[in-house]
This record gives structure tokens, sequence and C-alpha cells, in this order.
């Protein structure tokens, strides 16, 4: 088979990494395709061992899974939370192809989204309910194998049923949704009036739209390029601030009328754009970083003591997230679709690559199975 890859081997070498090798099933020993990711700076489509399933675990055949920027992060910086060789992705949805003997309340044939996070159940986190946080937690595509593959193993307890009137399409956006919904439940108490979302890439538009429909709130959406700012005013953003072309916290003072912004959410992660969310956000205000852009040492104690200002940080979501994420997606609220570019399987590394060198308006690549 005559498969493309993209190798950057000439100007990275590539470090030793344990081999990836997931069990096989053991009915088959039939291979199946992935966007597999060998080694630093490589991706390909290959063919790799069909993965087993065990007593809890479902065989899910994969129907769409999306690209995070995460994983883009992790190719551009070789960073080592995501350690080749691997098959990444962890925002899919699927159907049900085989079932462990141990797995109840699914039917082979049921189609189901997933949560990226797969929870021990055991731990503090998992029995205070924040199974996002659970100390022993794996994550799809990092510390096991992901769904930019034809088929992927996964716990039956991290599955939900995917409501009938929803395409794959919209399905796979689940689980980048939900991480919005997070940010909405970690600070509803504050109850925001003002929003300010920094970034408007695939998290910044789905964090804006959960504050929109969830809390019905004024969202102000900053970003570097117009192409993006122009989907987000679309999307209902209340005004949108070119942040190249202006600065973000004067264009704040002025839609405020110079009292701050009441909540931002950093969705970039850089060391500006940390700054730039302390400076917007008023006295008393809360910022909320999600942005993985870099491991940012930007602040100042002075900044936040003396003004009150609450620091948060966010990760992931929790299942009962995921469930409202698929409601909120069904009931035709949010628009997670018209933005987003698709691809075959055979395309994935062109998918991977758009997305990464982000050309034109592109913010969000989806690859259908």
């Amino acid at each position: 088979m005559n498969l493309p890859s993209w190798d950057f081997r000439s100007t990275y070498k590539a470090a030793t990494a344990p081999p990836y090798e997931p069990s096989l099933n053991s009915e088959s020993q039939l291979p199946m395709k992935a966007l597999f990711y060998p080694e630093f700076k490589k991706l390909t489509i290959a063919e790799r061992p069909f993965p087993s399933f065990s007593g809890d675990e479902v065989l899910l055949k994969v129907l769409a899974c999306g690209i995070c920027g995460s994983e883009l992060e992790t190719f551009k910086n070789q960073s080592p939370r995501r350690i080749p060789p691997l098959i990444m992705g962890h925002e899919f949805c699927g159907t049900i192809e085989e079932m462990g003997a141990d797995v109840t309340g699914f039917t082979k044939g049921d189609r189901v989204a997933s949560n990226s996070v797969v929870s021990c159940g055991t731990c503090d986190s998992c029995k205070r309910g924040v199974t996002n946080l659970c100390k022993n937690r794996q994550i799809f595509g990092m510390h096991r194998g992901g769904a930019f593959g034809e088929y992927v193993n996964v716990p039956a307890h991290c599955l939900v049923p995917m409501p009938e009137t929803i395409t794959p399409q919209a399905a796979c956006m689940a689980e980048p949704l939900a991480n919005g919904i997070h940010i909405v439940n970690l600070t509803r108490h504050l109850n925001p009036k003002k929003v300010l979302v920094i970034g408007a890439g695939p998290i910044g538009l789905v964090t804006q739209q959960a504050f929109q429909s969830l809390l019905g709130v004024e969202v102000y959406v900053a970003d570097l390029r117009d192409e993006r700012l122009s989907i987000s005013r679309e999307l209902g953003a209340t005004a949108t601030i070119n942040s190249s072309e202006e600065d973000l916290v004067a264009a704040i003072d002025r839609y405020t009328d110079q009292e701050g912004i009441d909540l931002v959410v950093d969705a970039v992660g850089s060391s500006q754009t940390n700054q730039q969310a302390l400076k917007a956000v008023r006295p008393g205000g809360a910022v909320v970083l999600i942005g993985l852009y870099e491991n940012s040492r930007s602040f100042f104690s002075y900044d936040i003591i003396l003004s009150e200002k609450q620091l948060i940080g966010t990760y992931a979501a929790t299942q009962q997230e995921i469930e409202e994420s698929l409601d909120l997606i069904a009931s035709g609220k949010v628009d997670v679709t018209s933005w987003v570019h698709y691809y075959s399987l055979d395309d994935g590394v062109t998918a991977f690559t758009d997305m990464m060198l982000a050309r034109a308006a592109h913010i969000k690549s989806v690859i259908l199975f």
C-alpha cells in the first residue's frame, strides 16, 4: 500500500522511545489503517495492529475524530506529554463493534461519543465526582491508543449514547464543547455578566458558545486574525477585537466604561495572553487558563493580590459534562460544524498540517471514517 507521510527528520533527530505495541485481538490479527505518529516530527498513514479490548471495554469503530490543538502543540514542540510511537486522537465518536463480557447498558451497533479521560473511579478525586482530575487518569492518544485509527478500545464507563438527531461530524465535537461547559460550571458562582475569550480557535469558539447558550452573557472575543473573528461574530459574539491592530486592554476598557471585564478565558496560553488577561479583568474578577501554547511563567503576584483577582486552571471535562455537551448540540443552540473542515483518513496528514499551519480561515480539522 502506498501511504502518504510527512517527515521532518531532516531538521530533528528522533528521540529513542519505547515501541508502541497495542495487544492484538485474540480472534483477529488483521491490521487497521491509522494516522500514525511513529517518531518525533513525523506523521504517516500506516497499517497498525488491530486493538484488543478487555472485559469492561468495547471495540469502537470510529466514525469521526477531531484534531486537538494540544496534539498540534505536541507535534510542533516534541512535547514529552505524548511520546511516539503513538496513535493520537481523543475527540471521537463511533459505533460499538464488539463488547467485553462485563459491559452492560450498551448494545452492539450503538452510536456513542467518548470522554477523552479514562478515570479510575476509586481515587479521592473520582469519589468527589471530579473525574477529570483523577489521580490515575489516562488520556486517549497519550497514555493509551487514540482514535486516529479505524478502531479504538474504550472502557464502557467513558461512553455516552449519541442522540439520534446528531451526526458524527457534530458528535465528535462533544468533547471540546464539554471543555467550554466545564469552564462555565467552574465559574457559574461568580455570576459574570461580561466575558472575554482570548483566542478564536476551536476551544475559544466553543467556550464562547457555552457562555452564550448557558448563561446568556455578553461575550467579547479577541484574536490576531480577522478571518477567525468573523466566524466568532457569526456565532454571536457581542464584539470582537483584533489584538494585532489595537491594544486589547484599551479596547476592553472602552467596551466596559473603564471597569474591566468580569471573567477572562485565555484559550491561547502564551505569556503575552496571560498578561493581557490579568490586565483586562476587573478588580475582583477571574481569569481562567485553558490554553497550552506554552508553560508560561509570566505572573506577578502583586497583580493578583492587590486587586483580589482570581486565577483558575481548567482541565478537560467530567462524564456529566460530556452528556450536557451532546444535549446542547442536539438542541441546536450551538454550532459545532459550519466552521470545521472535514477530511478522509487517507487525507489525515493533510488534515493535521492544514490545521497546524492555520491556512486562511482554517480553524478545525476533523477526520471522517
